[in-house]
């Protein structure tokens, strides 16, 4: 890790720095943190709500009650319960846990409740990132046009190019599957689902102000590849603009993927989201149901065996998929699928 530049983390608008120790009780890295705020004249009162957390005193001292999904439990307690010990010992509080499986809140006593809060927190936000996606935001392609579309390129590129190295059935999209994604969440429980949910809704007015309250007409042409090698190729994917050549489903991805990166929702991975439907994914060879972006246990490069593309993109290169009106945005939920057979939705934003 660079000292000079050291990775930071956001909660609730405070600023931490991540300093990754090596514990022996953890089979992974643990990663302790420093708080990077205001001195402490400025730092609120121990009666006063601590960022979204009310602070009460009671007549044994102070109490705070956070919301944590019991999932992560076990990360407050630690191998042993040590890490629960350290904690309360460093901030002379003591944590009750309701037992796992049990939804609840996990509550601190005593004057130092805020100190014992952020650690808290910046615990579990450390184990959150950890953590497979269980939601993403989508905008979906299964317009039946564009389905017909890559059908017919299916059909092609295995009649044409099924003697290239790695191409076979196996690894195309399921249609009915067909999707732009805009940015993956870890929602735990249905009470983040909820809240998820509800900050989808926020965007509803920048977006019509993009949309002019009106569907977004898209044209789906060509295809592309990822990597820098035409011959080792593990994701094939359509091109998706909008058909009068604005930058508007741009603009869209990204203001989404700012107003969830600034609520901890999601963590941003890149400058602008990189549109991209999904046509060709080496992971489908091993599992129809994976996704091209995922959590902790997803498959290694070396796990992918590879296709060669060269031909795909010689031939098909310009394959026109279709056209089609975009009326909305879902967060849709990772191996899941609804009467349609597209992902179910949790909640969704209309353009018009």
């Amino acid at each position: 890790m660079d000292i000079l530049r050291p990775s930071l983390i956001n909660i609730n608008g405070r600023i931490y720095r991540r300093n990754a120790v090596k514990e022996e009780h953890y089979e992974d890295e643990e990663e302790e943190f420093s708080y990077v705020g205001p001195p402490e004249s400025e730092a609120p009162a121990a009666d006063e709500a601590f960022d979204s957390h009310y602070i009460e005193q009671t007549e044994k001292g102070y109490r705070c009650a956070i919301d944590v999904p019991s999932v992560l439990y076990k990360y407050i307690i630690g191998k042993k319960g040590e890490t629960r010990k350290r904690l309360e010992s460093d901030t002379k509080t003591s944590i009750n846990i309701p037992k796992q499986g049990v939804e609840g809140q996990i509550g601190t006593h005593r004057a130092a409740v805020s100190s014992a809060v952020t650690r808290v927190e910046v615990l579990i936000d450390s184990f959150r990132r950890k953590q497979p996606f269980t939601h993403f935001l989508s905008f979906g392609l299964n317009n039946p046009q564009i389905q017909e579309g890559f059908l017919r390129f299916k059909d092609g590129v295995l009649e044409q190019c099924s003697q290239d190295h790695g191409v076979d059935g196996s690894i195309f999209q399921n249609p009915d599957k067909l999707h732009l994604t805009i940015g993956t969440l870890a929602l735990l429980n249905e009470v983040e689902v909820t809240k998820a949910c509800e900050h989808l809704q926020e965007c509803k007015n920048f977006i019509k102000d993009i949309t002019e309250g009106k569907p977004l007409p898209l044209e789906v042409t060509g295809i592309e590849y990822m990597n820098d090698d035409p011959a080792m190729v593990d994701v094939l994917y359509a091109k998706v603009n909008v058909k009068d050549g604005s930058d508007k489903l741009q603009v869209i991805a990204d203001r989404l993927v700012e107003h969830f990166v600034s609520a901890g929702w999601m963590v941003r991975e890149w400058d602008r989201v990189k549109l991209h439907g999904t046509v060709m994914n080496t992971l489908f060879r091993k599992d129809s149901t994976a996704e091209d972006r995922g959590g902790p246990g997803r498959q290694t490069m070396r796990d992918r065996e590879s296709f060669d593309a060269r031909n795909i993109l010689k031939i098909f290169g310009a394959c026109r998929f279709g056209e089609f009106d975009l009326n909305a945005v879902q967060l849709s939920q990772r191996y899941s699928t609804d009467c349609t057979g597209y992902y179910t939705t949790a909640g969704s934003v209309s353009f018009s």
